[in-house]
């Protein structure tokens, strides 16, 4: 049976691919919590993903490992936006307690580089 959106989006890591303005696949894999029907993700400020789905929302999200860019499953269409910079802190602290063993050097380097709502973004992706 494939994979739902959910299934994906509950796993404990991801592949979110986005697209170029071209239309070229960019695959990453991230970290993400799901909540509310939605995926949600938090990455470096200016990140090329986010500058991505700022050109172009469409996105698909595919169960991975937790190292590299190799999926674990089918792919799932969806569509993903840039939350507003006040939604920073909450989706940071989300992520951070859904992987804290990973998670230990995040938060003190996010302060040495000035602080998580300078250098984080968060992405909110939903079932297309």
């Amino acid at each position: 049976m494939a994979d739902t959106f959910e299934d994906i989006a509950r796993s404990k890591y991801m592949l979110l691919t986005t697209y170029t303005k071209d239309g070229r696949p960019k695959p990453t894999t991230v970290w993400g919590v799901y909540k509310d029907g939605k995926l949600l993700i938090s990455t470096d400020d200016g990140s090329w993903k986010t500058k991505r789905i700022n050109n172009t929302p469409r996105v698909t999200i595919q169960r991975a490992y937790a190292i590299g860019n190799k999926p674990k499953g089918e792919p799932v269409e969806a569509v993903a936006r840039n939350l507003p910079k006040s939604e920073n802190r909450r989706v940071f602290d989300m992520v951070t307690k859904k992987y804290w063993w990973h998670a230990w050097w995040w938060i003190p380097q996010a302060i040495v580089r000035g602080g998580i709502d300078k250098v984080h973004s968060a992405i909110e992706v939903k079932p297309a």
